[in-house]
């Protein structure tokens, strides 16, 4: 058998933790797997798995092999890429994550213009919130919204957006509208949960910077929720323009305390190297750099 399919085969079972799941992920059959793996264990002489009905582990020798061949396979696909990267050609599976609001409200609709220029790329987006490790989830790239970009990533700034305080008019008639930070402990407040400052939230205002400690009425981990809570008059709602700017110029919500401003967010391309960038990943930056140029939202 070829040694470097039986290591291809052999990393594939073992980062995908089952023999079955490897087999999709290499699409061939579970029984070619399980054949590749056992001739490269009569090959070496020893035992590189523990097999169980319940999962599969690595023998002390297992480990020492899969090591080696990641750093060799590693070494393949740079190898690989440094190669086509040169023809400057964008081809193949491109696995992007992505917010998951901003993804649907401003990145959806650009996906269909990179894919009519770029043919040759399959893409496979993801949207989620929670910040996933490229390298171990095996992801291209991905979108980030952040105060500063992981500095354990490459990163290109699309654009910006800031937090903004806000809340509909008919919320404000029945409640008032807090002067300061510290007004919001007597109001109902909408939180996003997945906030880095948490229910802390910051403000920089005339007196300084203030922070002040909310107990939500709604807590979520979506910011599109908190935002239909706040345009049925429940609460206040601490949200970037990209998702509440629309309503500020409709008028359906309002700003709040506009002296006081909340944190201003960058939205980045992030990746994990500099070295060896795929055409499609360069692509695709540059793709989305060039339609944020000129996009902006209320300020």
């Amino acid at each position: 058998m070829d040694r470097f399919e039986e290591m291809r085969v052999f990393a594939a079972v073992v980062d995908a933790g089952s023999f079955v799941r490897a087999s999709d992920a290499l699409d061939m059959s579970k029984a070619a797997v399980s054949r590749y793996v056992a001739e490269l264990e009569s090959r070496l002489g020893v035992r590189l798995l523990h097999r169980t009905t319940r999962k599969l582990s690595l023998t002390p020798e297992g480990e020492v092999f899969h090591g080696r061949c990641r750093e060799l396979l590693g070494g393949v696909d740079e190898a690989e890429t440094e190669i086509t990267s040169r023809s400057g050609e964008a081809s193949g599976l491109l696995r992007i994550n992505v917010p998951f609001s901003f993804g649907l409200l401003h990145l959806a609709p650009l996906w269909p213009e990179f894919m009519a220029q770029h043919p040759k790329v399959t893409l496979d987006v993801t949207l989620a919130d929670r910040v996933v490790d490229l390298v171990e989830e095996g992801f291209d790239m991905a979108v980030r919204i952040a105060r500063l970009p992981n500095s354990s990533l490459v990163s290109r700034q699309l654009t910006s957006t800031r937090l903004v305080l806000c809340a509909s008019p008919a919320y404000l008639e029945a409640h008032g509208q807090p002067a300061d930070p510290a007004d919001l402990t007597n109001h109902y407040v909408l939180a996003y949960s997945l906030f880095s400052m948490g229910e802390q939230w910051e403000f920089t205002g005339p007196e300084g910077v203030a922070s002040v400690k909310v107990t939500p009425r709604l807590r979520t981990n979506s910011g599109d929720t908190c935002r239909v809570a706040a345009l049925r008059h429940q609460g206040i709602v601490l949200q970037p323009t990209f998702l509440v700017g629309p309503d500020l110029l409709a008028g359906t919500l309002v700003e709040l305390m506009p002296s006081w401003r909340s944190v201003e967010l960058g939205v980045y391309a992030v990746y994990p190297s500099r070295k060896f960038v795929s055409p499609k990943v360069r692509l695709m930056i540059e793709f989305l750099v060039n339609a944020f140029a000129m996009h902006a939202w209320p300020a």
